[in-house]
């Protein structure tokens, strides 16, 4: 009896000595895939329903907007983050505006060094480049006023200098600026192009590389990139590229007033500088419409003030850094929406509200309905249907009869399942493969749809570009294909329609969709080049 209880007693000891090496042995693997994320908690912990969060999530189901990534952090800690399938954690995601907020953190650093100061004048960084006449507003124009979008300039000439000149900061100076610098709010991406330059000149590194240094290494940030302009300076305003937890990293410096793992990273004078208000947008606005507004609550340097005393970075289509002193919280969200209104009104109504000051009660069911839920997470898949037409254009090409674009033909081939899409234009041959009922992910050359796509030098360090692609046939003679750039807030959709031996296929995305570019095509014969009908 004796030697068969100390027996069981050896085994009950052996497997605890097992069961704790392997959890420290899986903390270690944790932490070596992931060492410098941010710590995660459960929403009840850090004084959050997991309901509200739920009602968040379903809110956005019901929504007309189409989220990407989600993450919300509490006292430092992450308590709910989730992609929408085929979008994912490690990828990165083009943060437009959101990069004018970096871009003004190096502006923060390169004061702190004193190699300039908010009340520089522009013009004293660049006197080689100065047009044969300064004019008393150019003259007066100082750093300040860059950060402020408040120039001068009218309209915005972001669209004019980079697309129609190499030298931008000599095409910034010869604009001209119509009011008084300092006292009217224009928004103005060239500005920040500007503040990009400027950190540029007096480090002697672009942005990208002096932000790095101060900032990206120091909260473990990696593997992001930044376009350049024709001049080979990062363009400030827009162009950066960043994981989702890498903007949670960034909101939460803010939150901390500059301060990670006990440091002080960019100096407490400066987040406050930043994040607060410097003018107003429209000053005459109602008073309703600002109430209902977040783009009335007035502007920072390169942020903007929101309603219930917080603040954001914010990009188009629906990139957010928002940060919430009040509640000790930072909600991040990276999207395609034509209502960048309507997202951040789902984060007040849902999310605000549910931040209390002390732990609430653990939830066990709730918390695993929400794992659940944030698990499931995932764009529609499109149904793939079936159609005669879809054996009978395989392994055919339709030549493009079209002479506003360089498209010139398109060839379809269905196997295992999958359409195989190439794009032949004077150049190269883009073949791109589209699931049926899922998603193929890949990389193409194809460039997508981009809202600064006209600009001088765009995405020219990129050199392939991250895809998901879907199809389905949407009756008879519709073939839809959805071609999703995953590490961009869009989509394109390419549909085509078959009569007879003809064919038209329409490019359709955010940028175009009232203004549709329809391509008319008819079937070729592959090797010999010649065009021939095809009766199906």
């Amino acid at each position: 009896m004796f030697a068969f209880t100390h027996k069981n007693n050896q085994v009950i000891k052996n497997n605890r000595i097992l069961k704790t090496l392997f959890l420290v042995f899986l903390s270690i693997q944790l932490f070596a895939q992931k060492p410098n994320s941010l710590p995660v908690s459960n929403p009840e912990a850090q004084g959050v329903s997991s309901q509200s969060i739920i009602d968040f999530l379903d809110a956005i189901s019901q929504s007309q907007n189409e989220f990407h990534s989600f993450m919300i952090l509490r006292h430092g800690k992450i308590i709910a983050q989730g992609w929408w399938n085929p979008y994912r954690s490690d990828l990165k995601h083009t943060m437009y505006s959101v990069s004018k907020s970096f871009t003004a953190s190096a502006i923060g650093f390169a004061i702190a060094e004193k190699k300039l100061s908010v009340n520089d004048k522009v013009i004293s960084f660049f006197p080689d480049e100065l047009p044969d006449t300064v004019g008393p507003y150019l003259a007066a124009l100082r750093v300040k006023d860059l950060l402020s979008m408040s120039v001068g300039m009218q309209p915005d000439p972001t669209g004019e200098i980079g697309g129609n000149h190499d030298d931008w900061i000599k095409a910034f100076f010869k604009t001209p600026i119509i009011n008084e610098p300092g006292t009217k709010f224009l928004y103005n991406s060239a500005a920040s192009f500007m503040l990009s330059a400027i950190v540029q000149k007096v480090t002697g590194k672009k942005t990208l590389d002096y932000l790095q240094l101060k900032l990206f290494n120091p909260l473990g940030i990696t593997g992001l990139d930044w376009e350049v302009n024709p001049q080979g300076i990062n363009t400030g305003g827009w162009g950066l590229r960043l994981k989702t937890e890498d903007m949670a990293k960034f909101g939460q410096l803010f939150l901390q007033k500059g301060m990670w793992n006990g440091k002080q990273i960019l100096p407490q004078s400066w987040i406050t500088e930043a994040s607060t208000k410097k003018i107003d947008q429209d000053p005459n606005a109602p008073q309703a419409k600002k109430d209902s507004s977040d783009w009335l609550q007035g502007y920072c340097y390169q942020m903007w003030r929101c309603r219930n005393n917080e603040y954001r970075g914010d990009g188009a289509f629906g990139q957010y850094i928002i940060v919430m002193p009040d509640k000790d919280a930072v909600v991040v969200i990276t999207s395609e929406t034509s209502n960048m209104q309507s997202e951040l009104n789902l984060v007040w109504k849902y999310l605000l509200p549910s931040f209390h000051d002390k732990p609430i009660p653990a939830d066990n069911k709730t918390q695993a309905i929400l794992k659940e839920k944030i698990a499931s997470l995932a764009l529609p898949v499109a149904k793939a249907g079936s159609s005669v037409v879809e054996s009978k254009i395989s392994g055919k090409t339709f030549a493009i009869d079209s002479v506003n674009s360089n498209l010139k033909s398109i060839h379809f081939e269905f196997k295992n399942g999958d359409c195989w899409l190439s794009l032949k234009t004077d150049s190269v041959t883009h073949t791109i493969a589209f699931g049926k009922d899922k998603w193929i992910q890949a990389e193409t050359t194809k460039w997508g749809p981009y809202l600064v796509s006209k600009l001088k030098g765009n995405r020219t360090n990129i050199s392939s570009f991250r895809i998901a692609g879907n199809y389905n046939w949407k009756d008879e003679k519709t073939l839809e294909l959805t071609l999703r750039y995953i590490e961009s807030p869009h989509t394109e959709i390419i549909k085509c329609i078959f009569d007879e031996s003809n064919m038209s296929v329409d490019f359709e995305n955010s940028f175009n969709r009232s203004d549709k570019l329809i391509y008319k095509g008819v079937l070729a014969a592959r090797s010999e080049g010649r065009t021939e009908s095809y009766t199906y």
